[in-house]
Formats: C-alpha cells, structure tokens, sequence
C-alpha cells in the first residue's frame, strides 16, 4: 500500500495548513498539498496527503472518505502515479496544417 493519499471535492476555502490539521488526527502527516490553478491561484478541490506509516493512510482512508467537511463529502483514496504516457502531446508540425497551399490556389 502507498503512504499518499488523494483527496477530493474539497471545499475551496480549505488550504494546506487545514488540510494537514483534518489529516494529522489519524497519524503523523509529512506532507499536505492543496492542488491550486496555477493561473487564478484558486484551489481545484482536490490535493494530496502522505503520511509516514501505512497504517495511519489506511486508517484515514476508513475514517475520513465520504466524510462531510464544510458541506460536502470528501473523497478519500490511495493516490495513484500519474501516468505520463497518456498526457496530449503537442503536434509536430508546429500546430500548422500540413497541407500546403500556394497563393494562386483559392480554397
């Protein structure tokens, strides 16, 4: 099992700090990250929380997943790796199209 732990449908007014005091009650919390939208620096609602033992992710994931904070129910889950392999690729001609027209052609 994995020591970080998703966390969805989080209110947007919690921030790192609170996030890591509503986990630090089931273990010692290492890490608490809020994801934010790197252009508003709003929070997404979600982030990641890794603890330092294993047991204390599998007993937040009991406590805490479905739990209601500020109104809404929190999604608790192992986190899983990002998979690199499907992220959109940018096209290789530059983003142009690749047939190419010449000024004596009309569409």
């Amino acid at each position: 099992m994995n020591n970080r732990l998703f966390v969805g449908n989080l209110p947007f007014s919690v921030d790192d700090s609170k996030l890591k005091d509503i986990f630090s009650e089931y273990g010692k919390v290492s890490e608490a990250k809020i994801i934010k939208d790197k252009f508003s620096d709003r929070s997404k609602g979600f982030g990641f929380v890794t603890y330092e033992e294993e047991a204390s992710a599998e007993n937040a994931i009991s406590q805490l997943d479905s739990k209601e904070i500020e109104g809404r129910a929190i999604k608790v889950s192992i986190a899983k790796p990002m998979d690199t392999s499907e992220r959109p690729r940018r096209p290789s001609n530059g983003g142009f199209n690749r047939e190419r027209r010449s000024f004596n052609n009309r569409y």
